[in-house]
């Protein structure tokens, strides 16, 4: 089991949940069951795990995280700017956070902005490739210094973004897309905040990822992660929070009702499908 440094060693080591107005307790992201009580939340190591169904909150969250950190958003609009996320810039204004080390080193990436940045990436390097194609035929016949120098602005972008991401991000499978995504904009000592990153990773893929996790974490690294995959949630000595409890609570990995559900399934998969799978007669 990994020795995971405790929370004096955490970038983010907790956050205070202030009380909100009477008028907003009955109201969204204040009416979350899971956090309705709670004074503080502990990032005691540097994993986190934030499991729950769909709707329960983890979500919210982790995007208030994002707004009180202050973290860049990977492929999206900035979460303190971003027009969706109304209930969790209010939840943000409720939290104090708790720092170990200041950062401003990480980021916040939802999965589905993952797949947009991928998509824009793709549309760039399309453009730029054009734009080189464009200047050698506008400058075709005069000295090779002056379409270098009209190449310059267009071929530096397309170099930098081969050298980060690769060749042709798009042509990757989305697992291997996103690992050298993630690979490419890791800095040391920052904090990751990942909704669902499993959408895009098969499951060795998932592992890679957590291979990935361990180096960067001995890099000083934090990660909180909101996910429903088995595989990211025994990232061991991880911390896990369920929030299909009220009021939200650490809990083992073999108590979780996925994990569960999982490995039964896995042992006997017939036995489910005779209940749920019904062909026509």
């Amino acid at each position: 089991m990994n020795e995971n440094r405790t929370s004096e060693g955490s970038l983010l080591r907790a956050v205070r949940l202030g009380h909100p107005p009477a008028s907003r307790r009955d109201t969204f992201p204040f009416s979350i069951p899971a956090l309705k009580g709670l004074g503080e939340i502990a990032f005691p190591g540097p994993v986190t795990i934030l499991a729950g169904e769909n709707g329960s909150g983890k979500s919210t969250l982790l995007e208030a995280l994002a707004i009180v950190a202050n973290l860049p958003t990977v492929g999206g609009a900035e979460a303190r700017l971003d027009d969706s996320l109304a209930g969790p810039r209010g939840l943000a204004r409720a939290i104090t956070p708790v720092w170990g080390r200041r950062t401003h080193r990480g980021f916040f990436l939802r999965a589905e902005d993952f797949f947009g940045f991928i998509r824009r990436l793709g549309v760039l390097q399309t453009e730029m490739e054009a734009r080189l194609e464009e200047v050698d035929r506008e400058y075709r016949g005069r000295s090779e210094l002056a379409r270098k120098l009209a190449r310059g602005p267009a071929a530096g972008s397309l170099a930098d973004m081969r050298s980060r991401y690769g060749d042709d991000l798009d042509a990757n499978s989305h697992g291997e897309s996103f690992l050298k995504l993630f690979r490419a904009r890791f800095v040391p000592e920052g904090l990751y905040l990942l909704d669902e990153p499993e959408a895009a990773l098969s499951p060795q893929s998932q592992l890679g990822f957590v291979s990935m996790m361990s180096d960067m974490v001995n890099e000083g690294g934090q990660f909180i992660v909101a996910t429903h995959s088995p595989v990211l949630m025994a990232v061991p000595g991880a911390t896990i929070y369920s929030f299909d409890s009220s009021p939200l609570q650490a809990v083992a990995y073999d108590a979780l009702e996925g994990v569960e559900l999982l490995k039964g399934f896995l042992q006997a998969p017939e036995r489910y499908m005779r209940h749920i799978w019904r062909p026509r007669a």
